[in-house]
């Protein structure tokens, strides 16, 4: 397993253990962890498909709630232990290695305040997908589909608590369905675009579990190249955040 260790963010010095032949974590994570409503009453959080922990590791940025991630994979799990030890914050990021499927039943349901989720984003499909690829694992819903995701953060979540999940924008109907079908009221959607006059190719969605069914803000788009192929500012800004 080829493991390097690099920058999460940048001044921060934030730093995460990758496996360069595995699924690395990528922009989707650090875009839901900026987007995500971090509040004062917020105590509690839950990542589920953490990966190497991304998003814990910038959280403990934005909030000194206590978080959990949970992740299926050996390999990312250890990945996740070696970051969270390495930035000195085994105080506030557990780490579990486990399904996410049932995983309310060990750890709490409607404990947590905030679940935050980058999925697998694509269906298995009529093709073969080799389930013991760490990649193919990430990217399709081989373990776990996007209802599962969303019962288990349901059962997760406390009333009023916050589920933010970044995904493809093909997916939005489904997720609308199964938020409805779990009690969880979208209240915040944000589209994603590669560069302006491309199409959106992510979306992020926060709703509020036994939330008032009304109120869906959408809020301005989000860039994420200029023309020239460098980064926007606030795509920098986000990839430069800083404690307050």
């Amino acid at each position: 397993m080829p493991v390097v260790l690099n920058e999460l963010l940048g001044r921060e010095l934030i730093k995460i253990y990758q496996d360069t032949d595995s699924f690395n974590f990528s922009i989707d994570s650090m875009l839901l962890s900026d987007f995500v409503s971090i509040t004062a009453r917020c105590k509690r959080i839950c990542d589920l498909c953490t990966g190497n922990a991304p998003i814990p590791l910038y959280l403990s940025l934005r909030t000194k709630a206590s978080i959990i991630g949970v992740e299926v994979q050996e390999n990312s799990y250890k990945l996740a232990i070696d970051s969270v030890k390495i930035n000195h914050l085994e105080d506030q990021i557990e780490i579990i290695h486990d399904n996410l499927i049932g995983i309310s039943d060990k750890i709490g349901k409607s404990k947590f305040d905030c679940v935050t989720v980058n999925p697998p984003f694509f269906k298995v499909g009529n093709h073969q997908i080799n389930p013991s690829d760490s990649k193919a694992i990430a990217r399709h819903e081989i373990l776990a589909t996007l209802e599962d995701i969303i019962k288990e953060a349901s059962s997760l979540l406390n009333t009023r608590g916050r589920l933010a999940i970044v995904h493809r924008p093909e997916r939005l109907p489904e997720i609308f369905e199964l938020f409805n079908k779990y009690h969880i009221e979208p209240k915040r959607l944000r589209l994603v675009y590669p560069k302006m006059g491309m199409e959106v190719n992510h979306i992020l969605i926060e709703g509020i579990k036994d939330g008032s069914p009304d109120g869906l803000r959408i809020e301005p788009p989000l860039y994420v190249y200029k023309s020239d192929n460098t980064w926007t500012d606030e795509v920098l800004k986000i990839y430069n955040f800083t404690k307050e």
